[in-house]
């Protein structure tokens, strides 16, 4: 069922579009300077900025950034989106499965089981629901990424909502002329197929091209996957000054995962078995992308991005008998199935236009953004058996969505030729509302809009060094589920926070590193799961997380290299409300990553070490873990670990190179995350495949 608000705003987006007559194909600001002087490099799909030059852009942001591009990703040999992010400094993962079907991080001391920061594939989001919630439910394809980009501090600013961290977003890849076909096995019966194909007009102003995956494994402790996920990409310069291009994607996966994990004594005795064999967990998702760019002039770009995307999650399971759990020590389910089944449906525009100018004798790079979108989200919930599989009355049928507006203005000013300031300002506005069918369409609604200003800078110190940093405001919108709880406007504003942040960065011959400091101070974050209307009526207290992040790099000059970061982070937690002095969940106090990698004629080879601190698994900070089956959500304290892995590729000839992996060498065992039991790390793994460009 789809709301009257939703066909309107398609209305007005596609009057919008009118205008434009041909759309052209959304690029980075530095491809825009580009243009004109390199014809035959096409554009990506985004509307962030990206260049294929780490460096450089790093340097134009005021915040911390970190770029992986695609060789680095294949040299890590991923299953996941996490197993990349879990490298970069400030990035905590709560891994479920090995292959991270849902997004599961928290950026510099935010929880990872809740999070507070925005996640886009090439610049459009893709949390199913940023306004209504619930956005943990897609997560992108690691076979489909050519680069990862983390945006944190104020460089952050432009993106929104719920940047309060910082900004991920997967770059896809753009299909090449010619065909590429990856194949790996492994462990627990993984069998995973990449198809790349692509081609390009002989004048080389249009491209066209796929990129297709097929994926299954019986799965770490049998929690099996059968996956596709197909994405076709198009482009074309129509005109000396237009662009258009067009990203369609589909994705299905059915998973045997829950929220069940093992009980303390199982996992204690080593036992390592799908804990809710009967449960599965089924997502399909079908999305477009339509980017326009025009180049006005030499200083003048107006670049429009149209984005639509439906997400169905189906997620069935079986009921349990709590007493004989205890008793059996292990979940004994009984024959009730609940299907907690939920779509999202959103439909998007914005643009940004981008002008070079003077202002007060200074040269300045202005940028000026609107967005309008809507989300729009079904909520069932059928209660089933297992005589009559998936089929059965609906007693939760409710609606929520939400309609939002965001303006945007920033300019940086190249104060001389050293120093350059950002300052910026965005606004949020956005209504909620939501409909309980099952109470007689009972309706409430709620609205809300954020001032978010901020200001950075970078200072050129020397050659080898640039200083940089800035104060800014986010925040992250409470969901309908706690803004309109018991059907009841609760007056709660989004989760503000003022952020800090002072870096440096640089390098120096081989070596190269970065330094940076940062504070988050929450004004009023919003308290969560709730049933009772009385309890969440007002703002949930303040946070405050402080902490640093390290890099180091060191390219020897016989192919060996070492690259290290850390992240520590001593204050994460309440400052008020009852957990007040207590640490937030899932936010460790020490992050860290090594690797160390050797280059040498075809070869390619690394060992790499991850090593995440202790945690608390609930907000109230318990030690102990509970032994029972009592259900509800889990805490106790999570013992540090480390895992190490190794990597190894090999270009056989021009066309074939192979690869191999060892994943958790010393078998480590450990405690990944809690929910209704634990949630257990994956063992020893080994991975070997190929790749071949036809």
């Amino acid at each position: 069922m789809k709301s009257y608000h939703l066909s309107m705003v398609a209305l007005a987006i596609t009057a919008a579009l009118l205008p434009l007559t041909s759309a052209a194909q959304e690029t980075s600001s530095e491809q825009t300077e580009q243009a004109e002087s390199s014809k035959k490099r096409m554009p990506t799909i985004e509307v962030i900025r990206v260049t294929g030059e780490r460096v450089s852009h790093a340097y134009n942001e005021t915040g911390t950034v970190v770029l992986i591009d695609r060789e680095q990703i294949e040299a890590l040999q991923p299953l996941s989106t996490e197993d990349v992010l879990r490298r970069i400094p400030g990035i905590n993962i709560k891994s479920e499965e090995e292959t991270s079907i849902v997004a599961n991080f928290g950026l510099r001391g935010l929880s990872a089981s809740e999070s507070k920061s925005l996640l886009l594939e090439d610049g459009v989001p893709v949390a199913p629901g940023l306004f209504i919630g619930n956005d943990r439910y897609f997560n992108p394809r690691i076979q489909r990424v050519d680069t990862v980009e983390v945006l944190k501090g104020s460089a952050s600013l432009r993106y929104g909502p719920s940047t309060i961290g910082g900004v991920v977003n997967y770059i896809t890849k753009t299909p090449d002329d010619g065909v590429k076909l990856a194949a790996r096995l492994g462990s627990f019966n993984l069998q995973e197929v990449t198809l790349e194909a692509g081609g390009r007009s002989d004048d080389d102003r249009s491209f066209g091209g796929l990129v297709v995956t097929h994926a299954s494994s019986d799965g770490f402790m049998d929690k099996g996957y059968d996956m596709t996920d197909v994405m076709v990409k198009a482009g074309s310069e129509i005109t000396a000054d237009q662009r258009i291009g067009v990203k369609l994607s589909y994705y299905t996966n059915d998973a045997n995962i829950s929220y069940r994990g093992l009980l303390l004594d199982a996992y204690k005795n080593g036992e390592r078995y799908n804990p809710a064999p009967d449960d599965w967990y089924l997502t399909d998702r079908v999305a477009f992308d339509v980017n326009h760019q025009w180049l006005i002039s030499d200083t003048v770009s107006l670049k429009t991005l149209l984005y639509w995307s439906d997400v169905s999650r189906d997620y069935w399971r079986y009921n349990v008998d709590t007493a004989a759990s205890n008793t059996a020590g292990r979940w004994v389910y009984t024959d009730s199935l609940t299907g907690n089944n939920r779509s999202f449906e959103r439909l998007g525009i914005e643009s940004r236009l981008s002008v070079a100018h003077e202002l007060a004798g200074w040269a300045a790079e202005s940028e000026f953004g609107l967005r309008i979108m809507t989300e729009e989200s079904d909520d069932n919930q059928i209660r089933a058996t297992r005589a009559d599989d998936r089929n059965g009355p609906n007693t939760r049928a409710r609606q929520d969505s939400a309609t939002s507006y965001a303006g945007y203005a920033q300019t940086r000013l190249a104060i001389n030729d050293k120093l350059s300031i950002t300052p910026g300002l965005r606004i949020e506005s956005y209504q909620q509302e939501r409909v309980v069918f099952t109470q007689n369409n009972a309706t409430a609604s709620t609205d809300n809009t954020e001032f978010l200003p901020g200001v950075g800078a970078t200072y050129e110190w020397s050659a080898t060094a640039q200083l940089y940093g800035g104060i800014y405001r986010a925040f992250s919108p409470a969901s309908n589920g706690v803004a309109l709880d018991g059907l009841t406007d609760q007056q709660l504003d989004g989760e503000r926070s003022t952020n800090y942040e002072i870096g440096i960065r640089g390098d120096n011959g081989e070596w190269r590193y970065e330094v940076a400091a940062f504070i988050m101070d929450f004004s009023n974050q919003v308290v969560t799961g709730n049933s009772d209307p009385n309890l969440s009526q007002s703002n949930g207290g303040a946070t405050s997380h402080e902490g640093m992040e390290f890099a180091l790099g060191y390219d020897f000059d016989n192919g060996w290299a070492w690259d290290a970061n850390a992240t520590w982070i001593p204050t994460s937690e309440f400052k008020s409300g009852d957990f007040a002095g207590n640490r937030l969940p899932y936010a460790p106090k020490v992050l860290a990553n090594v690797s160390l990698s050797y280059q040498y004629d075809n070869l390619s080879a690394a060992f790499t070490a991850h090593h995440r601190g202790e945690q608390f698994g609930s907000p109230d900070n318990r030690m102990d873990i509970p032994a029972d089956a009592a259900g509800g959500i889990w805490g106790g304290l999570l013992p540090a670990y480390t895992v190490l892995d190794v990597t190894a590729q090999y270009q056989l000839t021009a066309e074939l190179q192979v690869f191999a992996a060892v994943k958790n060498l010393t078998d480590e065992s450990y405690i990944s995350g809690l929910r209704q039991g634990i949630y257990v790390g994956p063992e020893r793994s080994f991975e070997a495949g190929f790749r071949y460009n036809f």
